[in-house]
């Protein structure tokens, strides 16, 4: 398979498995309705993970098709994999106050007694940029696995 038809197709994965999430979390409205405020509220984060991943897909099979073997490129998908489900995994935070994944209120009550109530305020207070700053991370993994390849090419 070509790296461009492979990257399109696993960002697509990742953003529907992202609604997919959405609406498996949300029994309360109908899975229309919870994709609809998914998108109008976090439209920014769900197409940057799609982007994010499917970047990070070209590029492991770009450098795999001149032969190029990374060091990193085991840490590098791991950490990018781990920025992009933070990024998605603050954005959902985002969505409870409009009746939108109503389970996370259920993780959400663990937080203090793991975290401490104001860690968990924290978290819950500024969940929107803390998911700006997973998608960061995703594309800053991607910037440093480019420049590994440039090298090695």
């Amino acid at each position: 398979m070509k790296p461009i038809s492979k990257s399109v197709i696993f960002g697509t994965i990742t953003v529907l498995a992202y609604l997919g999430i959405v609406v498996v979390t949300t029994p309360a409205l109908d899975p229309i309705s919870a994709m609809s405020a998914a998108i109008q509220l976090n439209s920014p984060i769900i197409i940057g993970m799609g982007i994010g991943v499917g970047i990070q897909s070209f590029l492991s099979d770009y450098s795999k098709k001149f032969g190029c073997s990374l060091a990193m490129k085991r840490r590098t998908a791991g950490g990018n994999s781990g920025s992009t489900v933070i990024a998605s995994f603050f954005s959902f935070f985002s969505l409870i106050p409009l009746g939108c994944c109503g389970w996370w209120l259920y993780a959400i009550s663990f937080l203090p007694s793991i975290f401490g109530t104001g860690l968990s305020a924290t978290l819950i207070n500024y969940s929107q940029p803390l998911s700006y700053a997973g998608l960061a991370i995703t594309f800053g993994f991607n910037v440093i696995t480019y420049y590994k390849i440039r090298q090695k090419l």
